[in-house]
């Protein structure tokens, strides 16, 4: 049978008034209900004018499912049709009736998928094809015996949905997370899928449907559409629901066929139209898919319907999920490695919202939906961003320094905590860099950004292994990932140049952070200098000196290229998954080996002279910073000749306030006895000693550290022009001693001293009481010895590359003084399990001859 004229002209002129008024409203909604009221008339009027009377004495039913049957018919989708019977179908009257209309159908370029069922064959869970049960949860009447489609819906479905809820709703989550996967578990796709991708439309409905079995489960009773999705997402998707509708016409009208992809080119003739915007208000590509993202994000959401519903899983996955569950606490437990608040309105206190996020980020683990209803709603107790929080920085950099700060960060924005405590990220959020290079929005490229660093920590690549190691010799990583977290952040400002966005934007964080001064010009530093490193690799030759010259005096101090390095590593890797190619990470690399070869070598002629009328502009505006902190007690002119002669990286690396200090140190010196002062910093111990230069000096101090069973991790030594020695170590306490009993602090001063003073004997005391730990290393560095006459004007360079152990720096330094070598700079360094140490030295006042560098190369190899 063949579709009529009259039809034809029906469903024609039918089809072109819905597209005109799509044309004119871009409502989405509406159009796919009108598409669907077409749909209908044209099938009731198929039935009614040649089949009503054929299958009047065969029970037959004409049903739809799908978005045909929730009345979300978009222009080209597939018209999903059942002709349900009672029993199989005989073949010469019901299927006739089959044949000839779908026929009918096809004749209208209609793309109809039906199927034929009996109401036994529905009521049965078809594991082959669990969507055609998922399927009959959208059925929805047409035409033909309606007491069939009643006793379908109210009987056959609920008892069949009853019986298989758990199997349902098990396949149904299986198939949507293998679907996630195929996507990256991510919304952020250059050209998505508006359907399929996560956060899609077919995401919305998986959450109406886990919803509807439930409840079907529970009461047998088929629950109202509008009641499918929690309080909490209803209003939020169901705007994403109508801009997603709208998104979807367009492209299918656009195209002419059911294509969902979203690509660059639809990007901006949708933008340009305003299609999902209110009244169609035109706007830039880069808006519009602001939008889209912040949409996609909220259906995104909802997949925390899933959990409720555990994959199928094996014996180890549950040994693992148990073993997740064991890290219940007095506040959270854990429950199928999702949090849930033990008490529903703890998170109103701070400090209990902020270590919900810590255990997220220190566990890996995800928030539940409670939780996060909890938290939003605790949201309004929490103090504005205009307001200081004594206690926010503390509990801030414990969540940026733990491994899954970048799932931890992106739920606290996710439920609009971040933005609650620093407005300045509003800007950037769903913040899209339209250049078909930068695959995430401006807040999600931070987010990824921390990630990629915390994931190195697990990497096996040797090249990556390098950039670890970097990342594990910084002194400060919270102040790292703090300049990562907003180094951006410009972006969303009305600047001409983003970074002094990020600039004026941070110094209000900083005020809020109630950050020490020096450590907000060491985020600033990174911010301001974060696109540096990039560029001087892709437009200097870095093999040429001059370049790493200008690049590494515009960095100044090792620490700081440390710092850079990995930012900018984690700032290339978080564009898209192939910006960081081998070849650039390689070029990265290089850079940072030229510039702390550079910077390393280059200190010992770089010397302040504080009372010249000839140094640097910028020596002058470091000690005018000086200066300006020195209290009213102190006479700042006794300060110039203290400084005179120190290296010039003292300066870069001490900040004010402790220059002042060390000079009330120099102030206190009585004669030959040094001074000593030992601090506890966040993770472990510094030791500031201010004495005059005496042989055997730093291997003493080396040795009694050793002694006591400390971990020295980083130490430098640095003298003036008056023989005063600086000397700072930074040590670990791997017994707890110092923790444990807080009066031995002063019993290791006085050690320490003594040492210094020659009464005690230190290379006996590493004797008697010294016991390194025999362990294999996981990482084997082979020494490497590197000395250089040409860097320095007047000493010798000394390069140690080895296994980092116990001892070690003793041992070099007390072979170095048995040289009578004398140690004008040293710089230590560790970096994962490889110590790498620098040393200028001078016998006699003068750089060694040939003869005396390969006396000390032979010792130091035969102690290494």
């Amino acid at each position: 049978m063949a579709a009529n004229p009259v039809l034809q002209d029906v469903y024609r002129s039918g089809s072109e008034e819905i597209r005109e008024r799509f044309d004119d409203s871009h409502n989405g909604q509406v159009t796919v209900r009108k598409r669907s009221d077409l749909i209908d008339q044209v099938l009731t009027q198929l039935w009614n004018r040649n089949l009503a009377v054929e299958a009047k004495s065969e029970k037959l039913c004409v049903m739809a499912l799908g978005g045909y049957g929730r009345r979300a018919l978009f222009p080209y989708s597939d018209v999903d049709v059942l002709f349900l019977c009672e029993s199989e179908p005989s073949e010469h009257s019901q299927r006739q009736v089959i044949r000839s209309l779908c026929q009918a159908l096809w004749d209208l370029h209609l793309r109809v998928s039906p199927a034929t069922r009996t109401l036994a064959e529905c009521g049965k869970l078809q594991r082959d094809n669990v969507e055609f049960n998922v399927s009959l949860l959208d059925c929805r009447y047409i035409c033909g015996d309606a007491e069939l489609f009643e006793q379908l819906r109210a009987h056959v479905i609920p008892r069949m949905v009853a019986r298989e809820a758990q199997e349902l709703m098990q396949r149904l989550t299986d198939l949507t997370r293998a679907r996630h996967n195929k996507y990256g578990h991510t919304i952020f796709h250059l050209e998505p899928n508006i359907k399929d991708c996560p956060g899609g439309m077919r995401d919305y409905q998986v959450a109406c449907w886990l919803t509807l079995i439930s409840e079907l489960e529970k009461t047998g009773v088929w629950p109202s559409p509008e009641n499918l999705l929690p309080n909490a997402f209803r209003k939020e998707c169901g705007t994403a629901l109508e801009f997603l509708s709208a998104v979807r016409c367009f492209l299918h009208y656009r195209q002419g066929r059911d294509l969902n992809g979203l690509t660059y080119e639809l990007q901006s003739e949708a933008a340009a139209a305003g299609i999902g915007f209110e009244e169609g208000s035109p706007t830039t590509p880069s808006e519009w898919m602001r939008g889209y993202f912040r949409h996609v994000r909220s259906i995104y959401r909802l997949t925390v319907l899933l959990d409720e519903v555990p994959p199928a899983r094996s014996a180890l996955y549950r040994l693992f999920e148990n073993r997740k569950s064991r890290l219940s606490n007095a506040d959270f437990s854990v429950v199928e490695g999702r949090v849930f608040l033990r008490q529903l309105s703890s998170v109103e206190e701070p400090s209990v919202l902020f270590a919900l996020f810590e255990f997220v980020a220190r566990h890996g683990l995800k928030l539940s939906a409670e939780t996060e209803r909890c938290v939003e709603a605790a949201l309004p107790k929490i103090p504005h961003s205009d307001a200081q929080a004594p206690e926010l920085w503390a509990h801030f950099c414990r969540i940026l320094i733990l491994p899954h700060a970048g799932a931890a960060l992106r739920a606290m924005h996710r439920l609009g905590l971040l933005v609650r405590l620093f407005t300045e990220f509003q800007a950037i959020d769903s913040l899209v860099i339209r250049d078909y290079y930068h695959r995430y929005t401006v807040d999600e490229h931070s987010f990824v950004a921390i990630e990629s660093l915390h994931a190195l920590r697990g990497t096996v690549s040797p090249l990556e292994r390098r950039f670890r190691d970097i990342l594990d010799g910084i002194e400060q990583p919270e102040m790292l990932f703090l300049a990562i977290l907003f180094h951006d952040v410009g972006k969303g400002m009305p600047t001409e140049n983003h970074i002094s966005g990020s600039l004026e934007a941070v110094d209000k964080i900083f005020h809020r952070l109630r950050l020490e001064p020096v450590d907000r010009e060491l985020v600033r530093f990174l911010i301001a200098n974060h696109l540096r490193m990039s560029e001087t690799v892709m437009r200097r030759d870095i093999f040429d000196p001059k370049a790493v010259q200008d690049f590494s005096e515009s960095i100044g101090t090792t620490e700081r290229l440390k710092m850079l390095t990995v930012l900018t590593y984690a700032d290339i890797k978080a564009v898209n998954p192939e910006a960081l190619t081998p070849w650039k990470a390689e070029m990265l690399w290089q850079l940072y080996a030229a510039a702390f070869n550079y910077l390393s070598r280059t200190v010992d002629d770089q010397r302040l002279h504080a009372d010249s009328p000839d140094h640097a502009d910028s020596d002058e505006q470091h000690l005018k910073q000086v200066v300006a902190v020195v209290p009213g007690d102190v006479d700042s002119r006794h300060l110039r000749p203290f400084l005179e002669g120190f290296p010039k990286r003292y300066l870069l690396t001490h900040s004010p306030i402790d220059i002042v200090s060390h000079f009330r140190m120099y102030e206190r010196m009585n004669g030959n006895q040094p001074e000593i002062d030992l601090l506890r910093r966040d993770g472990y111990f510094e030791l500031v000693l201010l004495t005059p230069d005496r042989p055997f000096l730093f291997a003493r101090v080396a040795g009694s550290l050793s002694s006591w069973g400390m971990n020295i991790l980083k130490a430098e030594a640095f003298s003036n022009q008056g023989g005063t020695v600086l000397d700072t170590f930074r040590f670990s306490d791997r017994f707890r001693t110092l923790d444990l009993n807080p009066t031995e602090m002063e019993r290791l001063k006085e050690s320490l001293a003594e040492a210094i003073c020659g009464e005690i004997n230190v290379t006996e005391l590493m004797q008697k009481k010294f016991k390194p730990e025999v362990k294999s290393p996981k990482v084997k560095v082979e020494p490497q010895i590197h000395i250089d006459d040409n860097c320095s004007s007047h000493s010798t360079l000394l390069e140690i590359t080895a296994q980092d152990r116990p001892g070690l720096l003793y041992g070099i330094s007390s072979t170095l003084a048995d040289l009578r070598c004398n140690i004008e700079i040293a710089i230590i360094d560790t970096q994962g399990q490889m110590a790498i140490d620098v040393f200028y030295i001078t016998r006699t006042g003068a750089k060694l001859v040939p003869e005396q560098q390969g006396e000390m190369r032979a010792a130091l190899l035969r102690r290494l």
